[in-house]
């Protein structure tokens, strides 16, 4: 009895739709091989093309700069100068007085000249300063017995010390006194009335003399 095919199970009715299928696919693969190889090419090209102005650009020759030219010298000038003439001339001395060997001679004598001292001038520092008579705890206790604390200086609470100057002369008497730093409010005038009503000083001595010397006191002014 012989064997019946079926339509369904012959493989033969479909192979020329597996030979078209196999076609189209070698021809996409084909076709991606050409696309490949020339985009590589063209990078290639591009790679090639950036490299010639690479080594285009590091080969640029350096500029020479000749070198400068040496500075001028001047030679120096050699000038004869003449030679000098020996001038003589005789010098002839002549002396009234002759002069022998028993002659003496007398010696001068040159005294020394003294320094005018200025009486009025005023010195800051000296050999031997001024002082007050009994020292300064004795010249403050007159200045603290005489003071009197000025109503408005008092009313206001104002306290402080007040830098009186004055100048001691040569006979111990104190002139010229002022307030040179002061607090107001009366106690200026107040500070240099007691100075100047302050009985005189041992006068300051330079070079064992007496002088004019300029001195500064403070004179305090404190609420009891």
């Amino acid at each position: 009895m012989e064997p019946k095919k079926s339509e369904k199970a012959d493989l033969t009715n479909k192979s020329w739709l597996f030979f078209n299928i196999g076609l189209v696919i070698t021809l996409l693969i084909v076709v991606s091989a050409f696309e490949y190889s020339g985009r590589d090419n063209a990078d290639a090209k591009n790679l090639a093309q950036n490299q010639t102005i690479i080594d285009e650009i590091m080969e640029v020759p350096p500029t020479e700069q000749p070198p400068p030219p040496p500075p001028k010298i001047q030679q120096p000038q050699i000038i004869e100068v003449p030679d000098e003439e020996v001038i003589e001339e005789e010098i002839k001395v002549e002396f009234d007085v002759e002069v022998t060997e028993d002659t003496k001679v007398e010696e001068i004598v040159i005294a020394p000249v003294e320094e005018k001292e200025d009486v009025d001038q005023i010195f800051l520092v000296v050999e031997e300063t001024a002082t007050p008579k009994g020292g300064m705890a004795a010249f403050y206790k007159y200045v603290g017995d005489k003071m009197k604390y000025p109503a408005q200086a008092r009313r206001m609470g104002i306290e402080g010390k007040v830098f009186v100057e004055f100048v001691i002369n040569r006979d111990g008497s104190i002139t010229d006194v002022k307030a040179i730093k002061g607090i107001g409010a009366g106690c200026d005038e107040e500070a240099i009335r007691v100075v100047q009503s302050a009985p005189p000083w041992n006068p300051g001595k330079q070079r064992g003399k007496p002088v004019r010397q300029r001195y500064v006191v403070p004179i305090t002014f404190k609420l009891g």
